[in-house]
């Protein structure tokens, strides 16, 4: 898997991510917009399409499911940005340390992390 998904699309994943599995309906529900029903059914079909969800049939209904983790897509995301933005994963930290978005103590934790 090495897709990007669009805005509707991350917004369709985090509700099943969040659900585990659900209907039509239930995704509606969980999504975090006012996006339609037929909005989101197009959404889940073409993630279908994209390998990311799957379905299973109960009499005319399907309930649909993520075969992509919210995890390897983080780690996919997060690859994909540390090579094209900052080269590797020193120059991601020294760029979050720099702009204050790592205290002391993420790095004391992230070291003792690494350690053990």
């Amino acid at each position: 898997m090495n897709k990007e998904l669009t805005k509707a699309e991350e917004q369709v994943m985090q509700a099943l991510w969040k659900i585990e599995k659900g209907f039509a309906n239930e995704i509606v529900a969980a999504v975090e917009s006012e996006a339609a029903y037929n909005t989101v059914l197009t959404v889940v079909r073409i993630l279908e399409q994209k390998g990311f969800v799957a379905h299973e049939t109960f009499n005319r209904s399907n309930r649909y499911y993520p075969l992509v983790t919210r995890e390897e897509y983080m780690h996919q995301q997060l690859g994909r940005l540390t090579k094209s933005y900052f080269g590797s994963a020193r120059a991601l930290v020294s760029f979050l340390v720099d702009k204050k978005e790592v205290s002391l103590e993420d790095l004391e934790a992230i070291t003792k992390a690494i350690e053990s």
